[in-house]
C-alpha cells in the first residue's frame, strides 16, 4: 500500500466557534465524561458486587452499560484533547481505529438490545421454560456474539477502506467514522457503499424487528393477564423500551445526517453526529438505576455504606 506513505494525519473541523468557547467546551466535555463513567461504573459495580443480582436481565444491563463506557473512551479522550489543541488533527491509523470502536458501540448496542428483549420475552411470555431457554452458559454465548458479530463486520469495513487512495484530508467532523473517511477518497467507492448499506441493514433491522416482534408478543400476554402481572412486566420492560426507542432515534439522525450533512448548517451537524455517543451513555445508567427497584436499592445501600449482600 505505497499509496498510504504521506497519508499521515487527517484534519477534523467540525468544530464550531472554537477558539472562543474552548474551555467551556473543555470543561463542559469533561464533566459529561466523568459523570458518564461515574454513573455506568456504579451501575456494574453493583450488579456485580450483588449475588442477588447475578441473572440473565442484570448480567444483560451490565454489558450494556459496559458497551456504554467502550463507546465513550473511543470517544471523548479525543475529543477533550482536540478541544486543548491548536490544531485538531488525528493519524489515519488512529481515526480508523476510532470509527472501528464507534461503529462496534452503536451495532452492538443494538445487539445487546435484543438480546435483552430476547431475556424479557421468555420470562414474561414463558417463565416456566425461562430457567432452560436462558441459561449462564447460554448469555455468555449470546454475549461474546453481540460482540463479535459487530466487530468482523466494521473490521471487514476497516479492509475496504484501506484499500482507498485518499485525496482529501478533511474531515468536517469532530470524530471519525468510517462513511466520512470513505468520502475522502478519490477513487471508486462503490464497494464500501454497497457493503456498509449491508452491513447497517444486518445491524439494525433484525435487531429492530426482534425487539418489535417481543413488545408485541408481551403486549399481547399482559393485555390477557391480571393487572398486578401487567404493572411488573411494566416494571422490567419499561426502561429497556425506552433505551430502545432513545438509541434507534438518535441512530436515524446520525445515519440521515452522514448522508446528507453538506445540506446541514455546522452547528447541527456537530450536535447530530455526537448524540449517539452522549445520550445513551447518559441515560441508560439513569433509567435502569431508578426504574429498577432492585438495583436503585442496591446503589442506596452501596453508597451509604450497608452490606451489598
Amino acid at each position: 500500500m505505497d499509496f498510504f506513505t504521506n497519508v499521515t494525519y487527517l484534519i477534523l473541523e467540525g468544530h464550531v466557534e472554537l477558539e472562543k468557547y474552548r474551555y467551556v467546551y473543555f470543561i463542559s466535555t469533561l464533566a459529561v465524561y466523568v459523570f458518564i463513567i461515574l454513573c455506568n461504573t456504579v451501575v456494574i459495580y453493583v450488579i456485580f458486587t450483588n449475588k442477588r443480582l447475578h441473572e440473565p436481565m442484570y448480567i444483560f444491563i451490565a454489558a450494556l452499560l459496559f458497551n456504554s463506557l467502550f463507546g465513550s473512551i473511543a470517544f471523548y479522550p479525543k475529543l477533550l484533547s482536540d478541544l486543548l489543541s491548536e490544531q485538531q488533527v488525528i493519524s489515519y491509523h488512529g481515526c480508523m481505529l476510532q470509527a472501528f470502536c464507534i461503529y462496534t458501540y452503536g451495532m452492538s448496542e443494538f445487539t445487546l438490545l435484543s438480546a435483552m428483549a430476547y431475556d424479557r420475552y421468555v420470562s414474561i411470555c414463558k417463565p416456566l421454560q425461562y430457567a432452560t431457554l436462558v441459561k449462564k452458559s447460554t448469555v455468555k454465548k449470546v454475549l461474546f456474539l453481540c460482540w463479535f458479530l459487530p466487530s468482523c463486520e466494521n473490521g471487514i469495513s476497516a479492509i475496504l477502506t484501506y484499500q482507498l487512495h485518499l485525496c482529501k484530508f478533511k474531515l468536517n467532523r469532530i470524530y471519525c467514522n468510517n462513511y466520512s473517511i470513505v468520502k475522502l477518497s478519490c477513487g471508486d467507492i462503490s464497494a464500501n457503499n454497497s457493503f456498509g448499506l449491508f452491513v447497517l441493514s444486518v445491524a439494525v433491522f433484525p435487531p429492530v424487528i426482534f425487539i418489535v416482534f417481543s413488545y408485541i408478543r408481551i403486549l399481547a400476554v399482559c393485555l390477557k393477564n391480571s393487572k398486578d402481572f401487567r404493572g411488573k412486566a411494566l416494571q422490567t420492560c419499561l426502561p429497556h423500551l425506552l433505551i430502545f426507542i432513545s438509541f434507534s432515534v438518535t441512530s436515524c439522525f446520525e445515519v440521515i445526517n452522514s448522508r446528507l450533512e453538506g445540506n446541514t448548517s455546522q452547528i447541527m451537524l456537530m450536535i447530530i453526529s455526537v448524540e449517539n455517543i452522549l445520550i445513551p451513555p447518559i441515560i441508560n445508567p439513569i433509567i435502569y438505576g431508578l426504574k429498577l427497584q432492585e438495583i436503585f436499592m442496591r446503589i442506596k445501600k452501596t453508597i451509604v455504606g450497608e452490606s451489598p449482600m
